[in-house]
């Protein structure tokens, strides 16, 4: 695990935010090749369920994972202090969200959980989504540290918190199915974009229909 966590430190000092060594490594091109899924990002190794959590959305509003069975969940990691990735995985979860039907927007919830809780004040995420025109768009949510050090592990994320830099943490955008299943992760700077985002949406609502 040392050599993991130290692999994952070093990838941050040279390329700015960190990816997850579980999050396989995104395809490359945005269609994939002929043996290729489904999906346009990179399917998980095995079988995961998004983990149980309780967490308060940056207008108090409380956000339960069991509620949100029955929906497609596009869930991120941001630090609203960070300018490196985090603006670009808002901005492009805003536009993709405006993208879809109102129909596919009604079986659909986006969730930033936060990195650094201490700093993800409610008027800092509201400006940080606004900036990004992702305000109403990106449930934003947290927790006190030692509810979401634990939440972090159970994500096998790192933390801007723990690297103590706002820039560097991990940043995968997964998408979870209808039943809380992880059904393949885009990346910044590799295969995410609103139009790759938007079609693996729609790829796990046909799916788990």
């Amino acid at each position: 695990m040392k050599w993991v966590v130290a692999g994952l430190l070093a990838a941050a000092l040279v390329g700015g935010t960190v990816g997850l060594a579980l999050d396989a490594e995104p395809r490359s091109s945005a269609s994939g090749g002929s043996d290729a899924g489904p999906y346009r990002g990179s399917e998980p190794p095995g079988r995961h369920e998004l983990p149980r959590f309780s967490l308060r959305n940056y207008d108090g509003l409380r956000v339960d994972s069991i509620g949100l069975r029955g929906r497609i969940v596009v869930l991120t990691f941001l630090d609203s202090q960070c300018t490196d990735t985090c603006p670009i995985l808002a901005s492009q979860i805003g536009q993709t969200i405006d993208g879809l039907t109102p129909a596919e927007r009604n079986e659909v919830v986006a969730l930033g959980i936060s990195t650094d809780p201490a700093e993800d004040t409610p008027a800092s995420v509201r400006t940080f989504l606004a900036n990004q025109q992702a305000l109403g768009k990106l449930l934003y949510l947290s927790g006190r540290a030692d509810v979401m050090r634990s939440l972090w592990q159970r994500f096998q994320i790192l933390s801007s918190l723990e690297t103590g830099e706002d820039t560097l943490h991990s940043a995968p955008v997964r998408i979870y199915d209808r039943d809380g299943i992880w059904a393949a992760t885009l990346h910044a700077g590799a295969d995410l974009s609103p139009e790759n985002l938007a079609h693996d949406i729609r790829v796990a609502l046909e799916r788990s229909r």
